[in-house]
């Protein structure tokens, strides 16, 4: 089994999340596949960025879904991890992308690649963000069944296991992942700086989203599970279980080594890192 690395967000180590620069590196880097995030802007374009507000990694705030394509490709993006990037990596505008912008580099790589693309929720669309991804990758040439675009296939993930569900619905379940992970308080802090005003229900909605999450894979209908490392190291059994039954593992995020050693050991076969060179050749990978 050849284990494949997918660069988290691009090479995010390198050059900030979800940002052409970031992605650019990762195919430099020799990545198998390329893990990005998806919000829907206010004016119906699919955009790669991981929070529901733009305030953690530009020079702005706000949510995503209240601004238009042309608002968030006017904010910078990069400078709060590089104040440089190469002419190889893009312009300062050029640095937030485009669903279909970010399947159009993978097609100049001119070689076969893997993109995960993680939806996120709750989204203020609703199942619009997944049936705007749909028609944008249609557009582009996309067929469900083998979920190709040219050499770049194309998997879905998300820790909703609603969006799991309606994805499965119009996808094979081959090319669905559904994300778990323990509840933290990270995670409901980002929901609550993105205006959820209820702490404790925030956090009873990702308990519940959660639990459902494992229900769903304990059925073996997703056929890609995605857990994070420090769960596949607390949940050995039921992951086990899950590896038995043939599912497909993409445990993320994955930079330490020994971490890297241990899932492979495990029956592993993808994983996904912010330092994709680096896990490739602590492998033999590279």
């Amino acid at each position: 089994m050849r284990t494949l690395v997918y660069a988290h967000r691009g090479s995010s180590k390198a050059y900030a999340e979800n940002t052409r620069a970031a992605y650019v590196q990762a195919l430099a880097d020799g990545a198998d596949g390329i893990e990005c995030d998806i919000h829907l802007s206010s004016d119906g374009f699919v955009v790669c960025h991981h929070d529901p507000t733009v305030d953690r990694t530009s020079d702005s705030n706000g949510r995503v879904g209240d601004k238009t394509l042309a608002e968030l490709k006017s904010l910078d993006f990069s400078s709060w991890k590089n104040p440089w990037i190469p002419a190889s990596h893009g312009k300062i505008d050029e640095q937030l992308v485009t669903l279909r912008e970010l399947v159009e580099l993978l097609q100049a790589a001119d070689r076969p690649v893997g993109l995960a693309v993680e939806i996120k929720h709750p989204s203020p669309y609703g199942r619009q963000l997944e049936e705007a991804m749909i028609a944008e990758l249609s557009d582009m040439g996309w067929q469900p069944e083998q979920s190709m675009v040219d050499d770049i296939y194309i998997s879905f993930m998300s820790f909703d296991p609603g969006s799991v569900r309606y994805l499965m619905e119009r996808i094979p379940p081959a090319h669905v992942c559904q994300l778990v992970t323990e509840v933290d308080e990270d995670w409901i802090d980002e929901l609550v700086k993105a205006g959820e005003s209820d702490r404790a229900g925030v956090a009873a909605v990702l308990a519940k989203a959660m639990t459902e999450g494992v229900e769903l894979l304990n059925t073996g209908v997703p056929q890609l599970a995605g857990p994070g490392v420090a769960y596949m190291r607390k949940h050995p059994t039921v992951t086990s279980q899950w590896l038995a039954r043939g599912a497909t593992f993409r445990v993320w995020t994955v930079d330490d080594p020994e971490d890297a050693r241990y899932l492979v050991g495990r029956g592993v076969a993808q994983l996904t890192s912010n330092v994709p060179a680096l896990i490739k050749a602590h492998l033999g990978l590279a």
